[in-house]
């Protein structure tokens, strides 16, 4: 239970003679906030301030509601924000009460149920309707209920009855979204039959099985010719219904696979997504502060609020300093919006409602805190009035279940997949022509039967249709989201949450990574290792500088001339009034807090502040951090900007005085303080003069700690008569700017050493990415000589390569030319800003250039999303730096990075492999159906129908399983990036498809035609001819199982089999096809239309097959150089972007004369999207599972240039194409447009 007696607050009572004076005018203002006529004034308006919307009256009416309002009550606050509401339900008191909870101690860890009842009437002021203009009445559920609607398409949570909070997560539901409903395993049964391809198939293998019953049951089949030594047959066998039934179970077959590898692949997803969208917050249960998942949070949590969160639920702002919102994705107002306690607002409120003037900055009282809104500034609590479906980012994204977009590699594989269904579909017409044509001409003299002939012509049609099915590689999007869904999630094993698909196959392009120091590079498990105070005492950092530079000044005169003592020793010698400096210096002036962190009592928040705060209880006696803070009275907090690199707290002394406490980067403190402490040992606080000498012992001081590898923090004081002081005069809220203005004139307290090592695999990491043609560049707040002295020491900084190391405010202040000259040998930014990281990444691009950034600040979003792959911080970084980013690296280790280029690379090569394999095929089956198809004298293919399909169940479906599967090996490092416009077949990939299509048709045409002679069958033996075509049929598919092992290597090296015994999918797979197909052999008899093959027949079919395997060793052993040269003639498809009709060829012209200087930045993402129209060869013949990768076409895109080149001739344009940002796709698939 919370604390049954919160702070005594009596209801107000509404003065009549207000209400009475104000009735005329209640039509002008209904929201109470920011909707008011010009010259309108501001008045209440309780009477209509709870009435429900129209469908969401289910929200008002809860049984056995043992609090005294319903979700719908609370819902009013918002949508808009509404003072009256707030005012109706007794401001944040009446909440308080109502909600059965605490503000300063928040919710008890031990509820459960809820024992007592708060009715509606006890908590809001007097006269109040409960229903608005229902007044006391209950709404009635209206039928057309949209909210019911979209409940009854998703699985709700089911809650526990007697668990943990089980009365305010059955009344106000839990902090979970409903599930969308997976598809069942028969819808997705049926979205992958409804292929024109297999419902072609069905009607053939329908007609097929008719007259094939017809055959078996209604004619008299002739005896079979009798093997040699057995008494002759009575009667044929009755097999003719075979083959359609054969037909019919080779369609099952491809549509059970297809179906439990989309089922497969929904469930990977959905599950990434649930990861994605957890994560903790801190709240204070039984008045301490806890860290907790988001989706643990209920209606009545005290939560924090710090800069950089996005808020996950709706409420009332209780307290706090200097907050402002960014509501722009929640509300579209786009100014920063400072919230004021909900106390305050109440009281103002309450005199306005008893007749007192309205402030004339009312509309600006603002205590709503809304759920997907962004905290900018400040640090503060809120009170929790709604969660999950409840809550203004809930009732949003209940609507917005999107599906996946496709990934730019998915569509240039659609642009090749419709390619190819045009040559499989031309291929498939000419077949059918030339054996329709040779089936009319062979009529005059048939001596067949009508059903005869009938079987003969339907056995032609498949023929052709089964071309068509093996042709068209409907496993190409498999392969593509089977290794998207294989490496994203096993990049969750290793630490890397995948956000956007997109960045998977980026990421192994990545040429550059700007990374952050603090926590990537290093352990983030920071302790103070070395301290300077005043002049008079120091401890640690004695060790030998790292950085070497002649040119830096090292000098130990500062150690020399300060006495250095061990810590013991240093906190013994410092008196208490030194002591309580620093400890309220550190507690005060810091937002990290006490709590438990894996069952261990420690301080959570920023890892400087945790080392200061760790120093301050282990050696100076610090009470606990919450204890210090309530018994210091603050009375301004200055949130840290990284513009300036620090941040204050001003606390009242007990004497009246006003001291400003500030802590942040030790060189920019130092410069404006002109005093020290004098004597630490000494009681009474006193400080002397900083002369030019003490400067420049400090300045050594800093350097010779930077030069160690420290990061150093700078503290100082300052104080004052009055706050605040004249220069601050009529400023009711401080921004580091502002409080510029009075920092100077400071006393500098202490410089403190802060060590944080580095992780033991980065340099193994940094290796890695040398290896990979990868640069690694450090991007750190720290100082230059910190930056530098790690970069050395990780492998980062090679100034002797030429190698430069510079500070961010001589970067930014370069012209871009010179940032273009620069900007390559930079390995070491230092003391940058995120506007330098911004610039440094577009620098980087429009050098052609993939760029990788990290970061976990706020302010680090614009680089995060302007960069190809935005990494951002799991553990130390903001919710907006997530929200930004594409990966968030669950361990901000930087070796998970490298992971991440290995994965990356591993699924652009999962797809060439299967390309490479899928390629080949389809030339040989093809090539080999048309060709024996038009040399035989019955139009028959020596690969029937029911064959083929199995040919192309191994081919499509077993061959994406195996070759997508494949995890990234060691030598994947071992080479440079592809560039952005890369074609996805390459020389060697071309070489191969060639070289082994060459290969198999030579094995399969002459043991066809030249077998019968060679081997000595004779062929006007019916089971002989069976024999023989079963030999080829088996040869045929042994050169595929053999090719397979040859596409796992893309490159010219031997090897096929590295790592193959780390893919167990991948030999599984293989004995699944190898299994299947000695079982066809020998069991397949007349379904296959196949004789079982003798000892020597299978080792010869074998045999052949196992040819590839040296065949692939010769044709990597060939020159590339020379198989451009032998086959000047031949154009690998590069992928590249139609060329367009000449009016688009104009408008692209005018488009980029108006913006020539973001041309290099059009990447492969964004040029994916734009000409070509969608594919209307592969959309009609593989119908709806294709369709589904389409999302738009040249019309579209010719509408969005046209709107996009107005807009900058009109003044500039709002959408950065150059970004490389895919246009947001809407549910349907096509493109929104933006106003």
């Amino acid at each position: 239970m919370a604390d049954p007696d919160p702070p005594k607050h009596e209801p107000a009572s509404l003065s009549p003679t207000v209400q009475e004076r104000d009735a005329p005018s209640t039509a002008t203002t209904t929201t109470g906030h920011g909707d008011h006529k010009a010259g309108s004034k501001f008045h209440l308006d309780v009477e209509d301030a709870l009435t429900p919307d129209p469908g969401t009256e289910d929200m008002f009416i809860v049984e056995n509601n043992k609090f005294a309002y319903s979700p719908g009550q609370l819902a009013k606050f918002f949508n808009p924000k509404s003072l009256d509401a707030f005012f109706a339900v007794g401001g944040l008191t009446g909440l308080e009460k109502g909600l059965q909870t605490n503000r300063e101690s928040g919710l008890s860890v031990d509820e459960t149920s809820v024992g007592s009842s708060v009715a509606f009437e006890e908590v809001a002021p007097k006269g109040v309707p409960k229903y608005g203009s229902h007044g006391d009445t209950e709404p009635t559920v209206k039928g057309d209920n949209p909210a019911a609607a979209a409940a009854a398409n998703a699985t709700a949570p089911a809650h526990d009855a007697g668990g943990a909070f089980s009365d305010r997560k059955r009344i106000f539901k839990e902090n979970r979204l409903p599930e969308k409903k997976s598809k069942s395993l028969l819808q997705l049964a049926w979205i992958t039959y409804n292929d024109k391809i297999l419902i072609l198939l069905t009607a053939a293998a329908v007609v097929s099985l008719a007259l094939g019953l017809y055959q078996t049951f209604g004619v008299t089949h002739e005896p079979e010719p009798p093997a040699p030594g057995q008494p002759p047959a009575e009667e044929g066998a009755k097999v003719e219904w075979v083959e359609g039934v054969a037909i019919m179970v080779a369609i099952i077959i491809v549509v059970v696979v297809g179906t439990l590898n989309d089922w497969q692949m929904e469930r990977q997803f959905n599950k990434l997504n649930k990861k994605h969208n957890d994560r903790t917050v801190k709240v204070i249960r039984s008045g301490k502060s806890a860290e907790i998942s988001v989706f643990d949070i209920v209606v009545g949590d005290v939560m924090h609020l710090s800069q950089g969160d996005m808020v996950p639920v709706d409420g009332i702002f209780i307290n706090g300093h200097g907050v402002k919102c960014d509501e722009s994705s929640a509300t579209g107002e786009s100014d920063l919006l400072k919230k004021v306690s909900g106390e305050e607002v109440f009281r103002i409120l309450e005199a306005v409602s008893r007749g007192e003037e309205v402030p004339h900055d009312i509309e600006k009282l603002d205590p709503f805190i809304i759920s997907g809104s962004k905290v900018n500034e400040g640090t503060g609590t809120f009170l929790v009035t709604a969660v999950g479906v409840n809550s203004c980012y809930g009732r949003t994204m209940m609507s917005l279940h999107t599906e996946t977009e496709d990934t730019p590699l998915q569509k240039k594989l659609n642009r090749l997949a419709d390619g190819i269904a045009k040559f499989g579909g031309g291929a498939a017409l000419l077949l059918f022509v030339v054996l329709f044509i040779k089936f009319l001409a062979s009529l005059p003299g048939s001596d067949d039967t009508p059903d005869q002939k009938g079987q003969t012509f339907l056995r032609l049609f498949i023929t052709a249709v089964t071309v068509v099915v093996v042709a068209v590689p409907e496993g190409l999007p498999l392969a593509v989201t089977l290794a998207l869904a294989f490496a994203t999630t096993r990049m969750m094993r290793d630490n890397n949450l995948v956000r956007v698909l997109k960045a998977c196959e980026t990421m192994g392009n990545a040429t550059t990574v700007c990374s952050d120091k603090t926590g990537t590079l290093t352990q983030n498990k920071m302790t103070v290792v070395a301290t300077t105070l005043g002049k008079s005492i120091s401890f640690g950092g004695t060790e030998a500088p790292l950085d070497d530079d002649p040119s830096i000044k090292t000098e130990k005169s500062a150690t020399n001339t300060i006495p250095n003592v061990p810590i013991t020793e240093f906190a013994q010698g410092l008196s208490n009034t030194v002591k309580r400096l620093i400890v309220q210096a550190n507690a005060v002036n810091s937002t990290a807090f006490e709590g438990e962190s894996e069952g261990e009592k420690t301080f959570i928040g920023s890892k400087t502040e945790v080392a200061l705060l760790t120093l301050s209880r282990d050696h100076l006696g610090s009470a606990p951090v919450h204890e210090e803070r309530a018994n210091s009275n603050v009375v301004q907090v200055v949130p840290f900007d990284s513009a300036v690199k620090y941040m204050a707290t001003v606390v009242k002394l007990p004497d009246g005085k006003f001291r400003a406490y500030v802590k942040g980067a030790s060189e920019i403190l130092l410069g404006k303080c002109s005093k020290v402490i004098a004597d630490a040992s000494s009681e009474e606080l006193s400080t002397v003069d900083m002369t030019e000498d003490d400067r420049e012992l400090f300045s050594e001081t800093i350097t010779s700690y930077a030069s160690q590898t420290l990061r150093t923090i700078g503290s100082s004081y300052r104080d004052f008569e009055s706050w605040p002081p004249p220069e601050l005069a009529g400023q009711t809220e401080l921004t580091a700017a502002e409080f510029d203005k009075v920092h100077k004139d400071m006393t500098l307290v202490a410089i403190f050493g802060i060590k944080d090592p580095l992780r033991p695999t980065v340099k193994k990491a940094i290796e890695d990415c040398k290896r990979a043609h990868v640069k690694v560049r450090m991007v750190t707040g720290d100082n230059l000589l910190t930056g530098r002295a790690i970069a050395k020491e990780c492998g980062i900084y090679n100034p002797k390569e030429g190698g430069i190391a510079m500070e961010g405010p001589v970067f930014r202040r370069k012209t871009p030319e010179e940032l273009k000259a620069l900007v390559p040998k930079l390995e070491v930014l230092a003391r940058s800003s995120p506007e330098d990281k911004r610039i440094l990444v577009k620098t980087l691009k429009d050098l052609g250039e993939t760029v990788a950034v990290t970061g976990d600040g706020t302010n680090d979003a614009p680089a995060l999303k302007m960069a190809d792959i935005g990494f951002a911080m799991g553990i130390a970084g903001t919710e907006v730096a997530k929200e930004a980013a594409a990966i968030i690296l669950m361990d901000d280790n930087f070796a998970s990075i490298v992971k991440g280029i290995s994965w990356g690379r591993a699924v652009n090569d999962a797809v060439k492999k299967f390309l490479q394999f899928q390629l080949t095929v389809n030339v040989t089956a093809v090539v080999v159906t048309f060709v024996t198809a038009v040399a035989s004298d019955k139009e028959e293919s020596v690969l029937n129908a029911v064959q083929l399909l199995w040919v192309n169940l191994i081919m499509d479906t077993f061959a994406a399983l195996a070759l997508a599967t494949d995890p990234p090996t060691d030598s994947i490092l071992n080479r440079a990036p592809d560039k952005k416009t890369a074609p996805l077949i390459n020389t060697r990939m071309g070489k191969m498809i060639i070289g082994q299509a060459i290969c198999q048709l030579a094995i399969t045409l002459v043991l066809h035609f030249a077998g019968p002679t060679l081997m000595g069958y004779d062929m006007t033996n019916l089971d002989q001819q069976e024999h023989m075509k079963t030999l080829v049929f088996n040869t045929f598919v042994w050169l595929q199982i053999f090719n397979q092992l040859n596409s796992r290597r893309l490159d010219n090296h031997i090897n096929i089999f590295e790592g193959i015994t780390r893919n167990q999918f991948y030999i599984i797979i293989n004995l699944i096809m190898v299994g299947g197909q000695v079982l066809i052999i020998f069991v397949g008899g007349a379904a296959f239309g196949i004789r079982p093959l003798t000892g020597k027949e299978w080792g010869m079919s074998i045999g052949l097959g196992a040819i590839s395997l040296p065949w692939g060793v010769v044709i990597r052993k060939i020159p590339d150089a020379w198989a451009v040269a032998l086959t000047p003639h031949i154009k690998f498809p590069k992928l590249r972007l139609r060329k367009s009709k000449k009016k688009g060829d104009d408008l692209e012209k005018t488009s980029d004369d108006a913006d020539s200087s973001k041309k290099k930045d059009l990447t492969t993402d964004s040029e994916s999207e734009r000409f070509g129209p969608p594919l209307r060869t592969l959309t009609s013949i593989r119908g709806k599972r294709a369709s589904t990768h389409i999302r738009r076409g040249f019309r579209e895109y010719m509408h969005d240039k046209k709107t996009q080149v107005k807009e900058k001739v009109a003044g500039g344009s709002t959408t950065d194409v150059a970004a490389g940002s895919p246009a947001p796709v809407n549910g349907t698939g096509g493109v929104t447009k933006k106003a």
